[in-house]
């Protein structure tokens, strides 16, 4: 008996991967870019990095055979913005030999992690505070070794064959900052954690994406790399000086480990409006939990798996830009005054050098890149910064033949990118560059960019 069924399980397996070779090749690479002890973590955090409690990495792959290279690698960043995100793509593009647009960045968003911002640290150098954002000479290091990691990957890449989509149910981590009080109130106020007798707590999980998505990528039985993603803000507890990927680097180092040489990704979903509040309270221990619970969705995403087989890839690229915030406070005298400011904290001074890089950057008239790689059964978007969870179920709706992985964080800029519903509600964060009117734009140029 059980000699007839290994037998029919062979002769069902070689017919699922029997296909004839397409010239399709997929190289993947990882490479260590923790930052060093000192430096400033989410860009405006008091306490800098006093111990590495985990490595941060830079994780990615590179799809070849049709058209120029298509390069997509997550990094155990908080943000990387502006100039930084340009150097990224130019400096992986080259050593990819293909175009900057088709150079997918995105950070996870970690919180003991860094901000990059070149044309914001070039500010603050000007006004004597060199270094307080980022280490310039480290970040430099770190796209350089990328870059090597990246040319050393396409040298030996292997066959691309199969793709599999899937996706699972992801049990008690994700939950709305937005909570409806019994007053009528509207607050979005629920953080990433809080005490357990607290009324966010109590309150329902909201309007979330419940399901944990997977990419897999075949050669063909032998599977060679997993995309992950989850919408989620990835942070158990931050700010105490401890650098660290989180529950989301603890659960793919997990799933690494057991998976024999298959490069797991992970990247963070658009989730400027979601985090793990709810399921939360900041201990220590909690921080395992939540990784158990990610980990073991992606578990059972993988079980979901069904190799198709590839023949083709599509990439398509939209642009746009999106307006600066409306405050007073944002506008180039004021934000110049702050940064000049020799009084003011450097919080607030960081801030203002961030927003000056960005005014600076939508003057001259650089666009936000949308980028889409279509896999046939399925499509990878990669969203600009905090992205509230809407555009993710958005750009779902727009595709419901199909399954679509939105991802976001990309060029971090923006900072949250709120709907329509959020802005009447009054949705206010100092960490929003953007101003009303995103959910229009965003909504056409998605349209566009995942169309058939």
């Amino acid at each position: 008996m059980f000699r007839s069924s290994f037998v029919l399980w062979l002769a069902l397996s070689s017919a699922v991967f029997a296909v004839e070779p397409t010239g399709l090749r997929l190289a993947t690479f990882s490479e260590d870019i923790t930052i060093p002890l000192g430096h400033r973590c989410m860009g405006i955090l008091p306490t800098k990095a006093l111990r590495i409690e985990d490595p941060l990495e830079a994780r990615g792959m590179v799809l070849l055979g049709a058209g120029k290279p298509v390069v997509l690698v997550a990094l155990d960043w908080c943000e990387v913005r502006n100039g930084a995100y340009d150097q990224w793509r130019d400096q992986l593009a080259e050593a990819a030999g293909t175009v900057r647009n088709r150079v997918l960045v995105c950070a996870l968003h970690q919180h003991d992690a860094p901000v990059t911002d070149s044309g914001a640290q070039a500010l603050l150098d000007s006004v004597g505070l060199q270094g307080e954002l980022y280490d310039v000479a480290f970040h430099a290091d770190c796209i350089a070794r990328v870059a090597e990691a990246v040319r050393k990957a396409i040298a030996v890449a292997q066959p691309l064959t199969h793709v599999a989509a899937s996706q699972a149910k992801v049990d008690r981590i994700a939950s709305t900052r937005r909570v409806e009080y019994p007053d009528g109130r509207v607050g979005y106020d629920r953080g990433s954690s809080m005490r357990p007798d607290s009324p966010q707590v109590k309150a329902d999980e909201g309007a979330i994406d419940p399901f944990l998505k997977s990419i897999h990528f075949y050669n063909k039985d032998r599977e060679l790399a997993v995309l992950t993603s989850y919408a989620t803000h990835p942070m158990s507890y931050y700010g105490r000086g401890g650098v660290t990927a989180d529950f989301v680097g603890m659960a793919r180092r997990r799933r690494q480990v057991e998976t024999d040489g298959s490069m797991q990704i992970y990247m963070t979903g658009c989730s400027g409006d979601v985090t793990a509040g709810k399921y939360n309270d900041g201990a220590p221990a909690t921080r395992g939990i939540l990784a158990d619970r990610l980990y073991q969705a992606m578990v059972a995403a993988a079980a979901e798996a069904q190799p198709q087989p590839i023949s083709e890839y599509g990439f398509r690229c939209e642009t746009f830009q999106l307006p600066f915030h409306e405050g007073e406070e944002f506008s180039r005298d004021a934000m110049t005054a702050m940064l000049r400011d020799d009084n003011a904290s450097q919080r607030d001074r960081i801030l203002a050098a961030m927003g000056l890089s960005s005014l600076n950057r939508i003057e001259s008239g650089q666009p936000i890149d949308l980028p889409c790689l279509d896999l046939g059964i399925a499509q990878i978007v990669l969203m600009p910064g905090e992205s509230f969870v809407e555009y993710q179920l958005m750009a779902q709706r727009l595709r419901p033949d199909s399954f679509v992985m939105a991802v976001g964080f990309g060029e971090s800029w923006t900072g949250y990118i709120p709907t329509k519903q959020a802005f009447d509600e009054g949705f206010g964060h100092s960490w929003r560059w953007v101003g009303r009117g995103c959910e229009a734009i965003i909504r056409e140029k998605l349209t566009r960019v995942l169309a058939e």
